[in-house]
């Protein structure tokens, strides 16, 4: 019999106690697990199988190169069975649709897809800086930052497993594109940004771009935009997007604070308030168009537009969303340079 009970369904986990982060606990609930056969993929089966991505590689930030299909995170079978494989037969059902399956689901059943997926990320990245024979050095725990947003983002993640309500707020800003299938050549794509968590994945016709742990803040700032972008977008365009959602989550100057009220007798779920400290502080540090160009110079690398275009007008950086009035604008085809 194990030494570590199973918890109740209404009781949070929390693996930054001790830095719990292992192939022998579940990720959702911290029972002890047996690898291989208690793990499951970060990328979902039907995912891998849709987009024929097991034998496709991804670089680590050791830089170390692994496919796909090993990336695997710790799950209980209760977890696996209870949770997990319910999330992504829902998932699967909506990708079936597109765009429009897509945004017809919640807000909180996305958030917690990507989240599933980038938490098999972090875990991921902070197990491959292991020596499992040497006493564990995380880097994470060296970045108090860093550590306390991760540690906000697994709370609202629990409700993976956990019944769980959050009193009037969204973790998340999740933004969800249709690429125009003109000049769209990529069927699948995937990046994030650990410092930041910001996410991306591109599924077909559908884009989902999110940063998880800002309270929605970046989607309040964004809204215009994302109005203004609720249309077919050019690959290009869609990069531009995410350019600024991946700089706006750089400046994001808050963490939510995240607070389980106390469970009584009866209760069926969890109610998660929040709360976002130094509120005297700006929310946002401020906008430097040097520095979106350097994200609009990395999102754009596959069209090589240079950081000299894209800042030929300093205070203006290059949009492909507007048109030189400022008016959302209708891009077919990239413009070729001449000669």
């Amino acid at each position: 019999m194990s030494e570590i009970q199973p918890l109740d369904d209404l009781t949070l986990y929390d693996p930054f106690e001790g830095m719990r982060f292992t192939m022998h606990r579940c990720f959702l609930c911290g029972t002890p697990t047996a690898p291989p056969q208690d793990t499951i993929p970060v990328f979902a089966d039907w995912l891998m199988t849709r987009y024929n991505l097991r034998e496709r590689q991804i670089k680590l930030l050791d830089m170390s190169i692994v496919q796909y299909q090993d990336l695997r995170i710790a799950c209980c079978p209760r977890c696996r069975t209870q949770h997990v494989e319910p999330l992504e037969a829902r998932m699967e059902a909506a990708a079936e649709k597109g765009v429009a399956g897509f945004r017809e689901v919640d807000e909180q059943t996305l958030f917690l897809w990507l989240g599933k997926m980038f938490y098999g990320i972090l875990v991921t990245e902070l197990l491959t800086e292991l020596d499992p024979l040497a006493r564990p050095q995380y880097p994470l725990a060296e970045n108090a930052l860093l550590l306390r947003r991760f540690q906000a983002f697994f709370q609202p993640l629990q409700a993976l497993r956990v019944p769980m309500e959050y009193d009037d707020f969204t973790p998340a800003s999740i933004f969800i594109l249709e690429a125009d299938p003109r000049e769209d050549t990529m069927p699948f794509e995937y990046d994030d940004d650990l410092s930041t968590m910001g996410f991306s994945i591109k599924l077909g016709n559908a884009v989902l771009v999110a940063c998880l742990v800002d309270n929605g803040i970046i989607q309040q700032a964004m809204r215009r935009v994302y109005q203004d972008a609720y249309r077919p977008l050019h690959p290009v365009q869609i990069a531009e997007f995410k350019a600024r959602v991946y700089y706006a989550a750089y400046i994001l100057n808050v963490i939510p604070d995240y607070y389980p009220r106390a469970v009584r007798p009866g209760d069926t779920e969890v109610v998660l308030d929040t709360l976002i400290d130094d509120v005297t502080t700006s929310i946002f540090n401020p906008w430097e168009n040097s520095a979106y160009g350097q994200s609009l110079l990395e999102m754009w690398k596959r069209w090589q537009i240079p950081l000299e275009e894209i800042l030929r007008n300093p205070a203006e950086p290059l949009t492909f969303l507007y048109d030189a009035d400022g008016q959302p604008q209708v891009l077919e085809h990239f413009p070729q340079k001449a000669g």
